[in-house]
């Protein structure tokens, strides 16, 4: 009866932080609208920060709990998943053009923080002042879009009329967003706390690490928000959102979600920890040099990024069972 009631909660709070996710995207984005925010800083830091969130509210209150290695597991399993999984359906449903900027700028920055995600972790743990490096280096980066995108001349910032337009964004309005924002956060916060607990339960139950549940389970479903995003850009033919919302995403998760859960307890790294995060350095590496070539990604790489991700999944999985001793 227990493990139903564990998994009835793991569900339940599934949901609930996907759906605070979105609610928090949504009552964000109309805020910066409301305050004359344009739609591409919109796109790059409240969207990618809010499909985060899933990410940011497991991994803290796992640093809170001291289940640290679900913090560090968790952020590069998600990454991993974003990576080969989304831009690899994505892929495979049509090819996906990347853009410009993000090849020349948003993709490098991306494989310069996973380098630091890596580098951090040589020694055994993320100690605190590494965390508030990173958080650091989000806040620059937050700073780089605005100026970059000021750079730009208006038609390339946004085409839409109506996203440079406040439709009746009254006072009251504008209030009620930030209530859903407030009720959108804690509700991430609480549901956070049920994925942590029943993970918890599951791995001490069945003697499964911290780090294959959250570099599978964990990963998978926080990555859920990204997944839906970029399907559904995909499909309305905004095909440059199912990359730079992954690309953001992954910088969010090293930078904020890493930074701020190892600012809060340092974490501590295992060995195999850090081959993981080298695995998703070199997959960065490799779907930048696929979106270099031809500046898009097409269905076969897309072929090869899933089978890429279900191999790497089947190999943890082993790793776990002490079928393969590397």
């Amino acid at each position: 009866m227990e493990y139903v009631l564990y998994a009835l909660l793991f569900v339940a709070c599934f949901a609930i932080l996907i759906k605070g996710a979105d609610f928090l995207v949504d009552g964000a984005s109309y805020i910066a609208r409301a305050a004359g925010i344009p739609t591409l800083i919109i796109g790059l830091t409240i969207v990618s920060f809010g499909t985060s969130c899933p990410e940011a509210g497991v991994s803290i209150v796992s640093a809170l709990s001291n289940a640290n290695q679900l913090s560090y597991s968790n952020v590069v399993g998600s990454n991993i998943c974003n990576t080969l999984l989304i831009i690899g359906v994505s892929a495979l449903m049509s090819s996906i053009p990347v853009e410009k900027d993000v090849l020349k700028f948003d993709f490098p920055i991306c494989i310069a923080a996973t380098v630091l995600l890596v580098f951090f972790g040589f020694d055994g743990f993320v100690a605190r002042p590494e965390g508030i490096i990173l958080l650091a280096l989000i806040i620059a980066y937050v700073v780089y879009l605005v100026i970059r995108s000021r750079k730009r001349p208006i038609a390339e910032v946004g085409h839409d009329e109506e996203d440079r337009k406040i439709e009746n964004a009254t006072p009251g309005k504008i209030f009620l967003r930030v209530l859903i924002v407030i009720a959108s956060v804690a509700a991430i916060t609480l549901s956070a706390k049920g994925v942590v607990a029943s993970c918890t339960f599951y791995a001490t139950k069945l003697g499964i690490s911290d780090t294959i549940i959250g570099l599978t389970v964990v990963a998978l479903g926080t990555s859920l928000p990204e997944l839906v995003t970029s399907v559904v850009a995909h499909k309305k033919g905004e095909n440059d959102i199912a990359i730079g919302n992954v690309v953001g995403s992954n910088l969010f998760n090293i930078l904020f979600v890493l930074g701020i859960s190892s600012s809060i307890s340092p974490l501590t790294i295992e060995s195999y920890n850090v081959k993981d995060g080298i695995f998703c350095l070199i997959i960065t590496v490799m779907t930048f040099i696929f979106g270099l070539t031809g500046k898009k990604v097409n269905r076969v790489e897309g072929i090869i990024m899933l089978l890429i991700y279900f191999g790497y999944m089947a190999y943890i999985c082993m790793r776990e069972t002490g079928m393969v001793a590397f």
